[in-house]
């Protein structure tokens, strides 16, 4: 993966390449992020539109992401995500598709970890505050650090060690409640099964 820096150096000066590969490289993950966040593929479609024409228009006026290009994209398409849910009033919810992404190296997910991790998704949507299930969103499926994972959501990396404690305590004890203790081989899976203790 290209670094950010050359990348933003690049695209300050309205590099068409540049611009080019900042959109191959993310416009996909962050449609993915939106679609989990809003629930709706038309919705995330237009607001990743929208994170890419305000990246642009900050680069052309000389603002913009200084470093951490990733980051930004994603506090970006967050903060999109919140005012048009305000907005419309409606809950965001989480959806199984696009979820549950193929790994690079394995085949299609077992079997076991597709019904693992539907329990989980329905405790996400049933047990977790919206923050703690945006928390565990960036933290286990996107892979934020703790500190990106405070910028992007405004919060401080104490305010995020807390929320993802309780929210794997919550999802822990409704996954122990099903009694659900099954091997697991996709990595994101096992790294989210991991945390849950399960």
């Amino acid at each position: 993966m290209e670094n950010d820096s050359s990348l933003l150096n690049a695209a300050r000066m309205m590099d068409q390449d540049a611009l080019g590969k900042i959109f191959d490289l993310y416009s996909f993950p962050l449609f993915n992020y939106a679609a989990r966040l809003c629930g709706d593929s038309v919705l995330a479609d237009h607001i990743v539109g929208d994170v890419f024409a305000k990246l642009l228009e900050q680069l052309s006026a000389g603002n913009g992401p200084r470093t951490n290009l990733r980051s930004y994209l994603y506090e970006t398409t967050y903060h999109l995500i919140i005012d048009e849910t305000r907005f419309s009033k409606r809950k965001a919810p989480l959806e199984l598709a696009g979820l549950l992404r193929q790994e690079p190296d394995s085949g299609s997910p077992e079997m076991e970890d597709q019904l693992l991790f539907k329990q989980i998704l329905h405790a996400m949507q049933n047990e977790l505050t919206d923050d703690q299930r945006h928390v565990i969103i960036l933290r286990f499926l996107e892979e934020f650090s703790l500190r990106e994972t405070a910028a992007i959501m405004g919060k401080t990396i104490d305010n995020v060690k807390v929320m993802q404690n309780r929210a794997i305590a919550a999802l822990r004890k409704s996954i122990e409640n099903k009694r659900t203790r099954k091997r697991v081989a996709s990595p994101r899976i096992r790294k989210l099964s991991k945390a849950l203790g399960i």
